[in-house]
């Protein structure tokens, strides 16, 4: 019976913890104007509640071997 509620608790604080972090994909823009074959993608994740508008970060793209802006997609 004991072992029944612990479960019955542990389930039920998983099922409560809705997570604000969302994973999101980062593509460099200057590589899709360049018209070079490929793409240069990242994934990462960011807190939906402190971060609602699109990311832009600057990674390093190794088709064109410098660091570029990558802006979220989708």
């Amino acid at each position: 019976m004991a072992q029944q509620a612990l479960l019955l608790r542990s389930i039920l604080r998983i099922m409560a913890k809705k997570g604000n972090r969302v994973q999101v994909i980062l593509e460099c823009t200057e590589h899709k104007e360049s018209g070079m074959p490929g793409t240069s993608r990242y994934i990462t994740t960011k807190n939906r509640k402190n971060t609602p508008e699109r990311v832009e970060i600057r990674k390093y793209n190794p088709i064109l071997k410098r660091m570029t802006v990558h802006k979220e997609i989708k």
